[in-house]
């Protein structure tokens, strides 16, 4: 029951993510990070089964910072959704990743901007967006009470309620969510959002 979701703000993006590894009806961790930074300036929220997650996410970060190392200069925003969507598109046609992303960023021309990036690699620029099936409500949530030039504050108010329609209205919710934003002092982690921890087991 995965949850990624989310928005732009006035001068910040913010990306939040359920923490919870799970396969069948077993979970495994309730404490898996979900939401990689893929440089100073740019963060990557998926959902999707679980080898797909690390191997694609792991893929296009090393890439970036590959371009990065060769050119001297990092790649926009837009420039990262862009390959990453070319490269979900060349692998659906071979050997498809089932993995949904949002990709958040901040340049310092354009400010902060929210890329949707599907597993059958659709593209799209958005202020708000959500995968999962948390996303039925947390996308209700947000076209309730999201508006442009939302105050961090105002944003974090509004992710907080949605990780509570989750939780409340999902019948297996994931327990913990993780928030990061991005802006123009780089990305970062937040906060998170836990209703339980793992619990450490000492060896036998």
């Amino acid at each position: 029951m995965e949850c990624v979701f989310g928005l732009v703000g006035d001068g910040f993006a913010l990306v939040a993510a359920d923490t919870s590894a799970v396969h069948s009806i077993l979970v495994h961790k309730s404490n898996e990070d979900k939401v990689m930074l893929l440089d100073s300036h740019k963060l990557l929220g998926a959902s999707g089964e679980a080898g797909d997650r690390a191997q694609f996410t792991e893929y296009i970060q090393k890439n970036v910072h590959l371009y990065e190392f060769r050119n001297g200069i990092p790649l926009t925003t837009a420039a990262v959704a862009n390959f990453t969507r070319g490269e979900l598109a060349v692998a659906l046609r071979k050997n498809p990743y089932f993995v949904n992303i949002l990709l958040a960023g901040y340049d310092k021309d354009v400010g902060p901007s929210l890329y949707y990036i599907d597993y059958i690699a659709t593209l799209h620029k958005v202020d708000k967006g959500a995968f999962g099936y948390g996303s039925y409500f947390a996308l209700s949530m947000m076209d309730r009470h999201y508006h442009s030039r939302m105050s961090l504050e105002e944003a974090i108010n509004l992710v907080d309620k949605c990780i509570m329609e989750i939780r409340s209205r999902l019948v297996v919710a994931p327990p913990n969510f993780v928030i990061k934003i991005v802006d123009k002092d780089g990305a970062r982690e937040y906060a998170w959002r836990e209703s339980i921890k793992d619990a450490e087991v000492s060896a036998a």
